[in-house]
């Protein structure tokens, strides 16, 4: 494992709440999505919620014990520990209508290093994918200059020109091009932290280059909009849910 990845490891095993939270933040909605789809209208937003939390509760707990060479990807193995939580639930409800009771099962490893026989679709392992980009995403609009930022919002994600966004902004076409190489400078370098810290792979490292998010300037707006966007979607949908589960 990098230096990234095994320094956020550390800050799930001390308990770390930021760390915790940042997991919650970053693939709760993913989690959330996958969740809904396989319940199938058999459970209710709370309770998508409750096992969101099951999941990445084993995931902290466990996290600096899974071996990549034993197991799968970072987001089969998340998937599998979903599955898992989401059938002791449905269990548990089935034995309830039968009118006998059920110990919870106790969480078994082994069945993360099962995650290998996990088929996940490509729907979860784009939005697993664009999860981390998002992230990036949020975390570079957190660091950078208000105004910087929405230069490359409205010229990228918004799609307005150059001359457009000088004219809204109230500033220089020159100074809007200088902005846009500061702000993709700044995406592409928290860009790879970001996906070097959930990354456990070298399969999963490579992801960024295969979908577009290389040295080549254009594709890369545009493979980061393109992603930006579907994220946003997955966000918005999420969040109806999310809210009246507090």
């Amino acid at each position: 494992m990098n230096t990234l990845t095994t320094s956020f490891i550390r800050r799930l095993r001390q308990r770390d709440e930021a760390a915790w939270f940042e997991l919650w933040e970053v693939f709760g909605p993913v989690l959330r999505a996958q969740l809904s789809k396989w319940g199938r209208g058999r459970i209710g937003p709370e309770t998508v919620r409750d096992l969101t939390q099951e999941t990445l509760a084993a995931l902290s707990d466990s996290i600096d014990r899974y071996d990549p060479s034993r197991g799968a990807r970072f987001s089969t193995w998340l998937l599998s520990i979903a599955k898992h939580a989401l059938g002791d639930e449905i269990d548990r409800r089935m034995a309830l209508k039968r009118g006998g009771g059920r110990k919870p099962a106790e969480f078994d490893e082994r069945f993360m290093m099962q995650a290998a026989g996990i088929e996940a679709d490509n729907v979860y392992e784009q939005n697993v994918f664009g999860a981390k980009v998002y992230a990036a995403i949020r975390k570079t609009e957190a660091a950078s200059e208000f105004l910087q930022f929405q230069v490359y919002r409205m010229r990228v994600f918004d799609g307005l020109s150059g001359k457009e966004v000088a004219e809204q902004l109230g500033t220089s076409e020159p100074t809007v091009s200088r902005y846009l190489q500061r702000i993709r400078a700044m995406l592409r370098r928290r860009l790879a932290e970001t996906v070097a810290t959930y990354s456990f792979t070298e399969d999963e490292q490579r992801e960024a280059q295969r979908a577009g998010l290389g040295d080549d300037d254009q594709m890369f707006d545009e493979a980061l909009r393109e992603i930006y966007l579907e994220q946003s979607h997955l966000v918005i949908d999420d969040e109806p849910a999310a809210s009246r589960s507090f």
